[in-house]
């Protein structure tokens, strides 16, 4: 073989090695305001009841896959009820043993947090949850469960909201330069891990009413930190991003703008009325356009009635996200998907409500 034959074959071989991990790659688009996946939109040509579903990300909030407790004075308290140890790697583990369940039902997406969700349901514990170190540097033992999250994700083609702070757990990066950096590193290791099924939530419920330390958070600045995603790009590349608001809280006008989809939470909206007016109220604050709107974050469910939170916010055109803890008295781990410990199966009965209803409404998919 000359040395000609031998560039070629090499240079082959290369390209070949090059593509090869895009070619498994999950991609996740906009296209006006529907999501696509790998080009195509996500339910194609699904309808239910006459709604459009074409598009839309039927998704539930699943924060607390790659949870622990670092505070060893607290950590005890999330024990699991059979060995009495609070176990992060069982945890991660059982989350992912279950995706592929969750999704042969139809959820093509989910909320994760690097830094969780309050494991005791609502409020906060004095637990420390999160994923980033006090200067914003990453946790490496966080991003080896979240690694394993998101390559389950990509094989099964789900989309992944990853949500980056958390009220009550901000205040342990230092200051509004850890913040900043802990955006930076989180968006450099993904592009890094060659992830694109990710959609990148800010912050959970951005509030300023005290909720967060740092200001950078407020409502009337974070929009920062979502520029700060949209101008890192990679080979033409960039991550889709926007942050969350209370329930029934109308997103402000420099959020809408700044953001690539805007998120809604239905949190206290307990008739269905209130989420339709807080779906009208959007739509009409100065920046909204043509885009994508999901509710990411409901914790009212009635999938029995004719009428509910899922069904208005699908014939607004609009996903609907599924949020599930252990109510008040209720004590058995199968029980919510964010109290802490975790039983990440459809074992209650207001998990079977839920994913036999989006089987209903989406088809389901083969497991």
């Amino acid at each position: 073989m000359n040395n000609l034959h031998l560039y070629r074959l090499v240079y082959a071989i290369l390209f070949f090695l090059s593509i090869e991990p895009a070619m498994g790659q999950t991609v996740v688009e906009i296209k006006g305001d529907q999501f696509f996946i790998n080009g195509s939109p996500t339910y194609p040509n699904r309808y239910w009841k006459n709604l459009k579903i074409e598009g839309l990300l039927i998704n539930s909030r699943m924060v607390q896959g790659i949870f622990d407790d670092l505070n060893p004075e607290t950590a005890p308290s999330f024990a699991y009820p059979d060995t009495k140890k609070w176990d992060a790697k069982r945890n991660n583990q059982e989350f992912v043993s279950n995706m592929s369940l969750w999704h042969s039902y139809g959820l093509n997406c989910f909320t994760i947090n690097m830094q969780g969700g309050s494991p005791t349901g609502y409020g906060n514990s004095k637990c420390i949850n999160s994923g980033f170190n006090k200067d914003g540097s990453l946790n490496l033992d966080y991003l080896n469960r979240l690694d394993k999250v998101l390559k389950e994700a990509n094989r099964l083609k789900m989309v992944v909201i990853l949500g980056l702070f958390y009220f009550g757990q901000d205040q342990y990066l230092n200051d509004e330069k850890a913040i900043i950096n802990a955006t930076h590193q989180i968006t450099d290791w993904l592009f890094a891990k060659k992830y694109k099924n990710v959609l990148i939530e800010i912050a959970n419920e951005t509030s300023e009413n005290g909720s967060y330390d740092h200001k950078i958070l407020y409502p009337n600045r974070i929009h920062e930190l979502i520029n700060l995603v949209k101008e890192k790009k990679k080979n033409g590349y960039r991550y889709l991003v926007g942050t969350s608001f209370r329930g029934l809280v109308v997103p402000t006008s420099n959020v809408i703008m700044a953001s690539d989809f805007v998120l809604i939470h239905g949190n206290g909206g307990s008739k269905p009325e209130q989420i339709q007016d807080l779906i009208d109220k959007t739509k009409k604050v100065d920046g909204f356009r043509v885009m994508p709107m999901i509710n990411n974050e409901d914790d009212h469910f009635d999938f029995e009635k004719e009428t509910n939170n899922l069904s208005t916010s699908l014939k607004n055109y609009v996903s609907w996200g599924y949020f599930d803890y252990r109510f008040k008295g209720e004590t058995n781990i199968i029980e919510g998907y964010q109290t802490v410990p975790v039983d990440w199966g459809i074992n209650s009965e207001r998990k079977k409500g839920f994913f036999e209803k989006i089987r209903e409404i989406t088809g389901g998919f083969k497991k």
